[in-house]
C-alpha cells in the first residue's frame, strides 16, 4: 500500500520503478541506475539501513540520492539513517508536496554534482594535452630533421582532434554547415581558449573565428611558435573530418605579439 501511494503521488512527472524487498532493490538499481531512491527502512530480507549503506559503499551507485521513508521517529533511527549514507528522511504518512521538493532539491544538486566532475574532467583533459604539447613537443621537434617535422605536427593535430571528440563527443548536428564554425571553437577551447565564431557575409570568408585567450597560454605560444601552428591545424583537421572543403587563413596570433588569435576559415572555389 505503501509503495502504491508513492506511485500515484510521483506518476504524474517521474517514471517509478519498485521493489518490495532490499535484495530486489539492490538488483534493480545496478540495472537501472534511477535518479533518486525512495528506501523504507522496514523491508523483509535485508532493511533500508543496510540497503543504503551498500549502495552508498559502491562507486557506480553512491551519488544517487537516498529519501529513507519511516514510520519511525526517534533519534537513534536519524542518527542510524544518516550513518547508513541517507541523504534526506521523510516520515509515514508522506506528504505529496514535501515528497515533491524533496526529489526537486536533491535533483538539483546531483545535478550540480555531476557538473562539476565533467568540469573537473575537463580540465584535466585541458592539463593533459597542453602538458605535451607545451612541453614535450618543442624540445621534440628540435632535434628532428625538417622532412619530418611536418609529419610529427600532423600525427599531434590528429591526437588532439581525437582526444577531444572522444571526450565531449559533440551532438551529430554540429557538423552541419552552418554549425562548423562553433564545433572548431567548440574542439579548441576544450584547451582552454575563448574561441568564437561569427558568420561572415565577404565574398570568401565564411566564417571568422578569434578570441584573446590562447589555447596554449600566452607566454608559451610566445616562447614556442609551432604551437600557432598547431592551432591552426587543428581547425583544418576538424573541418577534414566533418568533410567540409574550407580553408583556413591565419591573420593574427597570440604568439606572434598580437593581441588576438584570428582566423578566417575561406571557401576554396574562389
Amino acid at each position: 500500500m505503501n509503495i502504491e501511494l508513492l506511485k500515484a503521488y510521483l506518476d504524474e512527472k517521474y517514471e517509478v520503478i519498485m521493489a518490495t524487498n532490499g535484495k530486489d532493490a539492490l538488483e534493480l538499481v545496478t540495472a537501472q541506475k534511477p535518479d533518486v531512491i525512495l528506501l523504507d527502512v522496514m523491508m523483509p530480507d535485508i532493511n533500508g539501513y543496510q540497503v543504503c549503506q551498500k549502495l552508498k559503499g559502491e562507486p557506480d551507485t553512491q551519488f544517487i540520492p537516498v529519501i529513507m521513508v519511516t514510520a519511525l521517529s526517534g533519534r537513534d533511527d536519524w542518527i542510524n539513517g544518516i550513518e547508513a549514507g541517507a541523504d534526506e528522511f521523510l516520515t509515514k504518512p508522506v506528504n505529496k508536496m514535501e515528497l515533491l521538493t524533496r526529489i526537486s532539491s536533491l535533483l538539483k544538486l546531483k545535478n550540480m554534482h555531476y557538473d562539476l566532475l565533467a568540469e573537473r574532467d575537463k580540465l584535466n583533459l585541458q592539463n593533459r594535452i597542453r602538458s605535451v604539447l607545451t612541453q614535450v613537443i618543442p624540445t621534440l621537434l628540435r632535434t628532428l630533421p625538417a622532412e619530418q617535422k611536418s609529419v610529427v605536427i600532423h600525427q599531434m593535430m590528429d591526437m588532439v582532434v581525437e582526444a577531444i571528440l572522444d571526450d565531449t563527443d559533440p551532438e551529430k548536428g554540429m557538423a552541419g554547415y552552418e554549425c562548423i564554425g562553433d564545433l572548431c571553437c567548440q574542439i579548441i577551447n576544450q584547451l582552454g581558449a575563448n574561441f568564437e565564431s561569427e558568420i561572415t557575409s565577404g565574398k570568401n570568408t565564411v566564417f571568422t573565428i578569434q578570441g584573446n585567450t590562447c589555447p596554449w597560454g600566452k607566454e608559451e605560444a610566445q616562447l614556442n611558435p609551432i604551437l600557432c601552428t598547431l592551432s591552426r591545424g587543428i581547425i583544418t583537421r576538424i573541418l577534414d573530418i566533418y568533410g567540409h572543403d574550407l580553408e583556413v587563413d591565419v591573420l593574427e596570433t597570440i604568439g606572434n605579439g598580437d593581441e588576438q588569435c584570428l582566423f578566417h576559415l575561406n571557401r576554396t572555389d574562389y
